[in-house]
């Protein structure tokens, strides 16, 4: 649980965003603090298993606004209160929302609340948590990949990243397969380093289809530098951090994000 959030937050960190606060269970707010000086954190009311509930949803309402971008689901947990709250708060705020994890276990049979959020939505799930929003098996979704995530784009109204092997990219009209990244990158965390990615490109003004575009195509390529100096076989979700600065000089530069960009093409 902590884990998953000092990599989400960190990636943030290094993928630009300039002020980044993680909100997280009380119980667990020293272990993330101490992890990284570098963010700022809250603590939220939990329960007895140390998992966020209703009691947190004032709080983390209150935590959220003012702030340009919500990265929500690493290390979340899941519980039926959780679930409810999380509907809830996705129904109930208006900023760009970026869903990774436990957030989409616990969208499950409750996905009205992405139409009712009234600002952008990326979704990022692996193929197991997409057939379980699909209400499907992993096979069915691997077979229809692109036709699955598009549709589901489209009925939804928000930006999925199916990740795997060409991970997909579509707002449901537009459709990008990427090309960057390995197998040694299918390890815990590196999911968690790309939501925190994609919330900062989000942050820096990035349309949200552009910057899960970017986004997936950075954290391969840091995936990829990391296997040139480690191997697939010792990659880990912390190489990435260390290895998106590079990926952000090969194709970025020395500027900042273009503000606003639509395309992979007009950030490179």
């Amino acid at each position: 649980m902590s884990g998953a959030a000092v990599l989400c937050a960190t990636a943030a960190l290094r993928g630009g965003a300039g002020l980044v606060r993680a909100a997280v269970p009380e119980s667990i707010l020293p272990l993330v603090a101490a992890a990284n000086p570098c963010y700022t954190t809250a603590p939220l009311p939990q329960d007895e298993r140390g998992r966020l509930g209703s009691a947190a949803l004032p709080e983390l309402l209150e935590f959220v606004r003012g702030h340009t971008v919500a990265v929500v689901g690493p290390g979340l947990g899941q519980s039926g209160e959780l679930a409810d709250m999380l509907a809830a708060a996705v129904e109930r705020t208006t900023m760009p929302l970026v869903l990774d994890a436990d957030a989409l276990n616990g969208l499950v049979g409750r996905l009205g609340a992405l139409r009712v959020h009234r600002g952008p939505i990326v979704i990022t799930p692996h193929p197991g948590e997409f057939a379980r929003l699909l209400g499907c098996d992993i096979p069915t979704v691997q077979a229809r990949r692109r036709e699955s995530a598009t549709e589901f784009a489209r009925t939804h109204g928000v930006v999925v990243v199916l990740k795997g092997h060409g991970t997909i990219v579509t707002d449901g009209q537009r459709v990008y397969v990427n090309e960057t990244g390995n197998p040694g990158m299918a390890t815990g965390g590196t999911g968690d380093v790309l939501g925190g990615l994609i919330g900062a490109l989000l942050a820096q003004g990035m349309e949200p289809f552009a910057a899960a575009q970017l986004g997936v195509y950075l954290h391969g390529l840091a995936g990829d530098l990391a296997r040139a100096r480690v191997g697939e076989v010792s990659l880990i979700a912390t190489d990435l951090l260390d290895e998106l600065p590079q990926a952000l000089l090969r194709h970025v530069g020395t500027k900042r994000i273009p503000d606003r960009a639509r395309t992979l093409e007009e950030a490179l």
